[in-house]
């Protein structure tokens, strides 16, 4: 069985413009250099398989960077057959029929089998642990594609007995150089229009690195222009991509000044605790194509830079929102990201955690460290009693209220204050709760609490409608 079994062979007109415009050969391969670099193994199994081995392979990247195209091209290149499963709806039953037929091929006629399991991450354990036995043995050369770091989505075993290719996303210039051949090549529009720069520019940022959705979107902007009735070519403009891609493309260079002039508005505008302009901001970039991951590590950078302890929820918030992000995708990850970009906003400010670290490194790094008090240094290994390491230490689980009279800092910054709270917020809370344990710490008697009780904790800010 070959990729093209289901009808859509990529020879047939009416075959969607990405189907038709898959690369017959790895020289038609466009980006991944390095994954294909010279002796690597999916070059080697591209090449024809060398010695003839069964070495299976992860192929990790980002949807439309090839996987597919990839895994059909070793089964042309070393004469397999070619076996398709999607995670998404094969279930145990379907990998062991593949598997079954397989290795009974290999053994009536000596041919293998090229198994190509798209988005392997969605298999259970018990769907991965079916894959091993034909992997071992060798009855398939197992092609696995995943969008999820395989370290976290695919079991040990398998891993173990697979050699991981990452794939990156096609940039901007990867995507144009494949617009420009699918509107020329006989396969896809052959010269029955043609297309601007400036529109070959748009439709490249708003593919996203993604070529299947940079071919669908030319498809469709191709559908929608008449022959000029002068006879010339028709060409396609950035109106053409605007209508067929249903949504304005804004003029947002991801590499350039706008990129960074846009980005640092957004962090400015939560900063600054106004919602609507980081809304406006955050649309702005999702619209031009933005990565929402890198929106995603910006919140959760923003959320101890700018908020902190005055409301140390939002970084909870933003945790949650990249890993969602990560498993969900576009377009719903925007109202993730919108989610998380109104919690930061509306919450109390405070850079104290930033002005904390960034004193206690520049004490370090102008030498002022200090000895470790010998209280606290490890006493864990034969002969550190005679040294003194440990002797002295108080258990402050020992004391009631679990604050021991005790020095932590070296003797040379003794009595420095690196971590200011502000009154912001849940931090006007907690500032007081660390200047009641500092006075503790030396030696004022404050009534602390058993340890069973909870007197005197931060409670929860007001909640604001």
């Amino acid at each position: 069985m070959t990729l093209f079994d289901d009808g859509l062979s990529p020879l047939r007109a009416s075959a969607p413009l990405a189907v038709r415009m898959r690369p017959t050969s790895v020289i038609e391969v466009i980006g991944q250099g390095s994954a294909l670099g010279e002796g690597s193994p999916l070059l080697n199994l591209l090449q024809g398989g060398g010695d003839g081995s069964t070495i299976s392979v992860i192929l990790w990247g980002p949807p439309g960077t090839g996987k597919t195209t990839l895994a059909s091209l070793v089964s042309q290149a070393s004469g397999r057959s070619f076996a398709e499963l999607s995670a998404v709806t094969a279930g145990v039953r379907d990998v062991r029929a593949v598997i079954d037929g397989a290795r009974d091929q290999l053994a009536m006629h000596g041919r293998g089998t090229v198994l190509f399991i798209d988005e392997v991450h969605r298999f259970s354990k018990s769907q991965q642990d079916a894959l091993l036995p034909a992997v071992e043995n060798g009855w398939v050369t197992l092609i696995a594609a995943t969008t999820e770091n395989p370290s976290f989505s695919v079991i040990s075993p398998l891993l173990s007995r697979s050699v991981v290719v990452t794939l990156s996303s096609l940039t901007d210039a990867d995507v144009s150089e494949l617009i420009r051949r699918a509107v020329d090549d006989l396969r896809g529009l052959a010269g029955r229009v043609a297309i601007s720069d400036e529109a070959v520019a748009v439709l490249a940022q708003f593919a996203m690195g993604d070529a299947r959705r940079a071919l669908t979107a030319l498809e469709a902007a191709a559908a929608g222009v008449r022959p000029a009735d002068t006879g010339h070519t028709p060409v396609l403009e950035v109106e053409n991509i605007e209508r067929a891609v249903q949504h304005a493309a804004i003029r947002y260079d991801k590499d350039g000044d706008q990129h960074y002039d846009v980005v640092s508005a957004f962090i400015k505008s939560v900063r600054g605790s106004d919602p609507d302009a980081a809304m406006h901001y955050l649309a702005r970039m999702l619209e031009a194509g933005e990565d929402p991951r890198f929106i995603a590590r910006r919140l959760m950078i923003l959320a101890s830079e700018d908020i902190g302890m005055a409301e140390p929820s939002v970084l909870q918030t933003a945790v949650a929102a990249a890993q969602a992000v990560a498993l969900v995708g576009m377009p719903e990850a925007q109202i993730i990201l919108a989610h998380a970009t109104v919690h930061a906003a509306l919450a109390p400010k405070s850079n104290a955690v930033v002005t904390a670290i960034s004193a206690a490194t520049a004490d370090v790094r102008r030498g002022r460290v200090g000895t470790v008090p010998a209280w606290l240094r490890d006493a864990h290994y034969p002969g550190a009693a005679a040294l003194g390491h440990g002797g002295g230490y108080i258990y402050p689980h020992d004391i009631p209220g679990g604050v021991a009279e005790q020095q932590y800092l070296p003797d040379a910054l003794e009595g420095a204050r690196y971590y200011q709270p502000t009154t912001h917020g849940a931090e006007a809370a907690w500032g007081r709760v660390a200047e009641r344990l500092d006075r503790a710490r030396h030696g004022e008697r404050l009534g602390l609490p058993e340890p069973s009780t909870t007197t005197d904790s931060p409670q929860p800010q007001e909640q604001i409608p």
